[in-house]
């Protein structure tokens, strides 16, 4: 377990991801969402990011699993220039690099980003904490919207389990939509979205540059 401040321990969640997809396949159950509808729904949201229709983008996607978002985002009339996935479960990289483009997409096995790109996304990787405190994972989580910030020209969307719960599992993280909206304008732009009006125990951030 890490304290306040230091570098939380990702090791778990890796093997979480590994484990999943060795048994479930490359499906949204195997990273974590209960169905196909859920996981393209979480799409739609943080899709909202981007404000354009027919331009080429390039797109960052933290915890990028086995490349669904790539995926999404052709079906939805996206064009991608580029598109770099970044996760930390070394199997997951070996399935995206069997079901995407070679010639403009760059894998990484990393928990941060490297480059910048239009778009930043990170969809479901606050979700499981196992055995760090909340205050740990707190700081782990403003450490990644930065990265996300720096490295984001237009800007970056991601999503948490919402605190408007009735029930609590001890291994997950439950984000106070209200704190986060309040922090993303103070640190990074005039310009933020909170959704939190769709029907999943969850909230999604939209963050656009001014």
């Amino acid at each position: 377990m890490s304290e306040h401040g230091t570098r939380v321990d990702l090791e778990a969640v890796a093997c979480l991801y590994s484990k999943s997809l060795e048994k479930y396949g490359a499906t949204s159950i195997g990273v974590g969402w209960p169905n196909s509808d859920q996981h393209k729904l979480r799409f739609d949201k943080l899709a909202m990011l981007i404000d354009e229709d027919h331009s080429e983008i390039s797109v960052n996607d933290l915890g990028c699993g086995y490349g669904a978002l790539y995926h999404y985002l052709v079906e939805a009339g996206y064009r991608i220039s580029s598109y770099r996935g970044y996760d930390i479960s070394s199997e997951m990289l070996v399935e995206a690099r069997k079901r995407l483009p070679a010639d403009r997409v760059v894998l990484s096995a990393s928990s941060a980003l490297e480059a910048r790109a239009d778009y930043s996304f990170a969809s479901g990787i606050f979700n499981v904490r196992f055995e760090e405190s909340d205050d740990a994972w707190l700081e782990h989580i403003k450490r990644t919207l930065a990265n996300m910030h720096e490295h984001s020209t237009k800007g970056f969307a991601f999503n948490l389990l919402s605190t408007y719960v009735d029930y609590r599992r001890e291994h997950l993280y439950y984000g106070d939509s209200l704190f986060f909206f309040d922090y993303c304008k103070r640190e990074f732009s005039p310009f933020v979205a909170l959704l939190h009006d769709y029907p999943l125990y969850e909230w999604t951030m939209i963050v656009r540059k001014p």
